[in-house]
């Protein structure tokens, strides 16, 4: 379970809280950290200082140029949030997360990424949005900001329980089968959601020029469907064919 589980940083601007975090994983036993955008050096005396013994983890961290590209793969996505937003998304505790991991990583092509972001600002609402849920960790109210290591830190704390959890349990545990149908990854989601995107704007349902977060809403709902890989082709299909049927255009391949 805890190799199917990636740790996102986006726009880290500090060497030191990325050896930070490479430390809290590797006490944990995670292993994937993807960072994406970094706003310092990933490989430094300080960073490796402060992974003491965990810099393996820097070295083959991958790089990314956006969130998309970080979490293509992933068929669960939640971001790390300490602020509320004017459009309520999905919210789960650190325990309410650990609790629907070992579920979320049963199948072998499962991935989940915990996203976390910018020291000084965290995550924008637009990266929020292409997360399935967001995670609030309950902290002082009076003293709230936590260390991006120290956040994560909580997290991979949370991940390791329920894989202990999980062992405990195994020999009682539901067996996936071939059967079983597979979530849709995020860049399948993605698609979809630029798919239907161009369909509304086709039909003149939606107006992009005042969009009164109507595809914010959509993304929601989706995202909180988890929709299948097999659903995702039917609701791309009843697009398309909406596309013809009103000579908008088709989706590209």
């Amino acid at each position: 379970m805890l190799e199917r589980i990636r740790i996102v940083l986006i726009g880290t601007s500090h060497p030191g809280n990325i050896g930070g975090v490479a430390r809290a994983m590797h006490n944990m036993g995670l292993a994937d950290l993807a960072l994406v955008a970094p706003r310092c050096e990933v490989i430094t005396q300080d960073s490796i200082s402060r992974a003491s013994g965990a810099d393996h983890l820097l070295h083959q961290a991958s790089v990314h140029a956006t969130l998309e590209d970080a979490v293509a793969d992933c068929t669960l996505a939640v971001g790390a949030s300490a602020r509320s937003r004017t459009l309520p998304w999905p919210m789960l505790s650190p325990r309410e997360l650990a609790d629907r991991l070992p579920s979320e990583c049963a199948s072998v092509d499962a991935r989940v990424a915990l996203v976390f972001g910018r020291e000084d600002s965290g995550l924008t609402n637009a990266e929020l949005q292409r997360c399935h849920a967001h995670v609030h960790i309950p902290t002082n109210a009076d003293f709230s900001s936590l260390n991006l290591a120290a956040a994560v830190q909580v997290l991979a704390y949370e991940c390791r329980m329920a894989w202990l959890s999980q062992a405990d349990d195994q020999a009682d545990a539901p067996t996936a089968t071939a059967d079983d149908d597979d979530l849709a990854t995020h860049e399948e989601l993605e698609r979809y959601f630029e798919h239907l995107e161009r369909t509304l704007v086709g039909i003149e349902f939606h107006d992009p020029a005042q969009p009164r977060q109507l595809m914010a809403r959509l993304r929601r709902l989706y995202l909180r469907a988890r929709p299948e890989r097999m659903e995702m082709n039917i609701l791309r299909g009843i697009l398309s064919a909406t596309e013809k049927a009103t000579n908008t255009r088709q989706p590209k391949p």
